[in-house]
């Protein structure tokens, strides 16, 4: 498998495995992503990864890729991998994209696919499709500028530059650097807590929905057993 799905808890975690290829995305790859996407379902809280330390995602497969060679054939697969980074922006839970590695060009597209970026400190992410003469295809253009606005989005799109971890986080590309000898241990942390089961609720607001909404989300969670529950350790602290 290429795509490997697993379930810490309520907490789903989808890794491409193809070392080889520096964990790059072919056709076969995206079929994958897509089963996983639909075994994910349910769940709290969403990762995405790379296997080993060396990349998160490298791109599209080049190799695999190159075969694509009329308009139809290019503009089939963009279409597709788009529509597979829309359904991960879509997902109705947090999902976490926790960049075990670089992830560069279609990589760094897949990245911002998700609510939030995680990174180990030696990492490094950039936009740089024009060292091919395309541009990003997979929807990652369009949010690369809801992220770091446009001036700078074309910028980095533009001269393709590869941007370190902490440069990246400053410019609020990267939400969280994290030192590479903890990093897999923080990114389960931080996530185990963001698949909470009032997440999804909290994803779905932050969204945009009519007040009413919001305030029946709110009612909901109200009166739920886990809040109870939680406020009643809260009131007893102490005594």
């Amino acid at each position: 498998m290429m795509v490997d799905l697993e379930f810490d808890d309520e907490l789903a975690i989808i890794t491409i495995d193809r070392p080889h290829a520096r964990n790059a995305i072919s056709l076969e790859t995206m079929g994958q992503l897509e089963k996983a996407l639909d075994g994910a379902e349910g769940a709290r809280g969403l990762v995405l990864t790379g296997a080993g330390d060396r990349a998160f995602v490298s791109g599209g497969d080049l190799k695999e890729l190159s075969a694509l060679r009329t308009v139809e054939q290019a503009s089939a697969m963009s279409f597709r991998m788009r529509s597979i980074c829309d359904r991960i922006a879509g997902f109705p839970v947090p999902v976490i994209a926790a960049l075990n590695g670089h992830a560069l060009g279609g990589g760094a597209e897949f990245a911002v696919a998700a609510d939030i970026r995680l990174a180990a400190d030696d990492v490094k992410i950039g936009f740089n499709q024009v060292a091919l003469a395309i541009m990003p295809a997979w929807g990652g253009a369009e949010r690369l500028v809801e992220l770091v606005g446009y001036s700078k989005a074309l910028l980095l799109a533009g001269t393709g530059r590869i941007l370190a971890a902490t440069e990246a986080e400053r410019i609020g590309l990267i939400d969280q650097v994290i030192p590479r000898a903890s990093f897999d241990q923080q990114w389960r942390l931080i996530a185990r807590t963001l698949a909470s089961p009032q997440a999804g609720q909290v994803k779905r607001v932050m969204r945009g929905v009519p007040t009413t909404e919001a305030v029946a989300a709110f009612a909901d969670l109200w009166v739920a057993d886990q809040h109870w529950a939680a406020a009643d350790k809260v009131m007893n602290k102490g005594k």
